[in-house]
């Protein structure tokens, strides 16, 4: 197996890397294993320092890593820069943040003083996808090793300079050889390295057939996991919404990243009342989305990241057509070099049809016609994902009490759902299990150590 970058805008092929061998994989993890002792009796404090600087150095590169970003996935250029300055939020935030966060906490009992304390598991194995690069990686790491574990990364094998580009952003800002490895080794190889005793955790961003091979080898090994699947996430409109401000976000929300996010919009609930002039005015504003090099400031398309996956997409387009769905706009891949598929809206969607029930990860809006607000809250729960959500009304109470109701991880008000350093992330149901970020995201792959002292 080879480890490729190709360029989605014109099926170039740009650099290969071949896969580890047996003693190359060996010598990574004995590595991070002599690294672990040290790294975890650092001070927080010379953690967080070197976290910052972490930030600076995604910062003084940004040019630069925005442009690779773009070259092995696709993506528009600004959207690759605003990635990039996301990680280095991630990396000042836990900077900041974890040292209250991992703060000894005192506990009221028979002792005469007990006490929780926060320590590191050991070496943490992330395997993560292609859509967002280093974003992904970094909300891993940032917390992971501020909590004092190691970090060792199997990326997809579609964004190998990405994958080795990490490794040195977190060696030129000073963090010690081994605590932070990327490993080029395929997907037969990471049960392996799960059963490493070397290894003491997993968390795995990617589908959901990947995150119950990874689940099923961390259980057989007795280890924490942590899986984000997964989604299909629910737009809901009810009658009272502002159009004006729903509108443009639906657009940010399904065709950012070309449509390839676990949490973008994908299935636009709308109410009967106003689902004509709801469809009417997406589709006038999705009509002005221009394909083009994702270089381009111009450029409102981007590719996507590989011909396979466009092609996928186009065969779950092609089916619920054939089974009743309506096609608004598009519904083909564009004629011309690169991984490009039209910006798309399917209507009367409905049970039976792919874009009903799958993940259709590309840039496809589908739209569900909701009889009222109870008929809407049924068919955003009549779904195997739980990612996010969002609600769009005029009554932020009523939205509120909706919201509660979901079965989603995270439900947005009158905003488009996002990940944020300051606020969990994760799913229920097959959009995995546990949280990233926050507090909680730290707390992860710690062992919360009960002390009782008399």
């Amino acid at each position: 197996m080879a480890f490729t970058t190709i360029n989605p805008l014109s099926g170039e092929l740009i650099r290969e890397f071949a896969q580890w061998n047996d003693v190359q994989l060996e010598t990574a993890l004995a590595q991070s294993a002599v690294a672990s002792t040290g790294w975890q009796t650092r001070r927080i404090e010379e953690r967080a320092a070197l976290m910052r600087r972490a930030a600076g150095v995604l910062r003084a590169r940004g040019d630069e890593l925005a442009a690779l970003i773009t070259l092995e996935m696709g993506k528009l250029l600004r959207e690759s820069k605003a990635e990039v300055e996301k990680c280095a939020w991630v990396c000042d935030y836990y900077a900041a943040e974890a040292p209250a966060f991992l703060a000894d906490e005192l506990v009221a009992s028979d002792a005469g003083r007990s006490l929780i304390a926060y320590q590191p598991l050991g070496t943490v194995l992330a395997v993560m996808p292609w859509n967002f690069p280093l974003w992904q990686v970094f909300r891993f790491a940032a917390p992971t090793l501020m909590a004092g574990n190691c970090g060792v990364l199997k990326h997809a094998s579609n964004v190998p300079q990405c994958a080795l580009t990490i490794e040195s952003i977190f060696r030129e800002a000073g963090f010690p050889e081994g605590v932070f490895r990327t490993l080029l080794i395929g997907a037969a190889q990471v049960d392996r390295v799960i059963r490493d005793p070397r290894i003491h955790a997993v968390t795995l961003t990617g589908s959901e057939s990947a995150g119950r091979q990874v689940a099923a080898s961390a259980g057989a090994a007795l280890k924490p996991s942590l899986l984000e699947l997964g989604g299909s996430d629910p737009f809901i409109v009810l009658e009272d919404a502002d159009l004006d401000l729903a509108i443009p976000q639906a657009v940010v929300s399904r065709f950012l990243n070309c449509g390839q996010s676990c949490i973008a919009a994908k299935r636009f609930i709308v109410v009967d009342a106003i689902a004509d002039e709801f469809v009417a005015r997406l589709a006038t504003a999705v009509a002005g989305l221009t394909a083009g090099d994702p270089v381009d400031p111009a450029t409102t398309l981007a590719p996507m990241a590989r011909d396979d996956l466009r092609d996928a997409l186009h065969r779950q387009v092609v089916e619920s057509v054939t089974r009743g769905a309506e096609i608004i706009t598009g519904g083909q891949p564009l004629q011309r070099p690169g991984a490009y598929y039209a910006a798309t809206i399917l209507d009367r969607v409905a049970p039976g049809q792919p874009a009903y029930s799958e993940e259709l990860f590309g840039p496809v809006a589908t739209i569900i016609r909701a009889r009222d607000e109870a008929d809407a809250l049924r068919l955003a729960n009549d779904t195997e994902f739980g990612l996010g959500a969002s609600i769009w009304s005029g009554d932020g109470a009523r939205a509120e009490q909706l919201a509660r109701q979901l079965q989603s991880g995270c439900v947005f008000v009158n905003g488009m759902v996002k990940s944020d350093p300051r606020l969990p992330f994760g799913g229920v149901k097959n959009s995995g299990y546990g949280r990233e970020l926050s507090l909680l995201g730290i707390r992860q792959f710690v062992n919360a150590k009960t002390l009782w002292i008399r």
